[in-house]
């Protein structure tokens, strides 16, 4: 059975009265039959594309303190060592992970810990893989503190479509590697920021699955 995520409620229901709205006045108000099948395609497809977008897959993590697992489904575009400037202010390794509208967009805690810092930036709407969106873009930045590999930070960043942000994490909370952490709306990217020297196990390039995949290790 296919799950939605509850941040996608209120608008599969409108896409679902303005779906039937505009087949039954297709039918009504338009005589040419092969026009009003191809309303009827193009609205259909739409619905069906909403509803892709906001489906929420069923995953199970393996708990593991030792692993960080994707947030997110999507493609690996950036693997760098760059200078963190908002919260670490040094040298960080930084995994972006791109996601496709029509990829799954629940963001999941990469790893269990305590939320260290949680914070929401109003921004651009650029393009997702643009290399100023990480700092230009509408995001929220998230520091999660664990024994193994000690801080982390992921930043969840709207792309060219997305207009709104969705974060559950709250400063002193606890989080479970692979649990729920919130939603981007409709095309984004997920960066996360790792202590140098961390051991990936993916590569520029790769399709990453959120929740499940070891994507770096101690």
């Amino acid at each position: 059975m296919i799950r939605f995520h509850k941040e996608g409620y209120k608008i599969i229901v409108i896409a679902f009265v303005l779906s039937i709205a505009a087949i039954l006045l297709a039918e009504k108000l338009i005589e040419t039959t092969w026009l009003v099948k191809s309303i009827q395609i193009v609205v259909l497809g739409l619905l069906f594309t909403v509803l892709q977008f906001f489906r929420d897959p069923k995953r199970v993590t393996i708990l593991d303190d030792n692993v960080i697992i994707a947030p997110v489904d999507g493609k690996v575009v950036v693997i760098e060592e760059v200078e963190e400037p908002e919260y670490f202010k040094d040298k960080r390794l930084q995994v972006s992970i791109f996601m496709s509208p029509i990829n799954v967009h629940v963001t999941r805690s990469a790893m269990s810990g305590a939320i260290k810092y949680s914070k929401y930036h109003p921004g651009k709407y650029l393009v997702a893989w643009h290399p100023k969106a990480s700092t230009e873009n509408e995001r929220t930045s998230v520091v999660i503190d664990n024994t193994s590999f000690g801080e982390v930070l992921y930043r969840q960043i709207a792309g060219a479509l997305a207009k709104r942000i969705v974060n559950y994490a709250k400063e002193g909370d606890l989080v479970i590697q692979g649990a729920d952490a919130g939603f981007i709306k409709f095309g984004s990217r997920v960066d996360l920021y790792l202590p140098i020297g961390t051991e990936l196990t993916v590569k520029l390039g790769d399709t990453v699955k959120g929740g499940t995949q070891v994507i770096a290790k101690k």
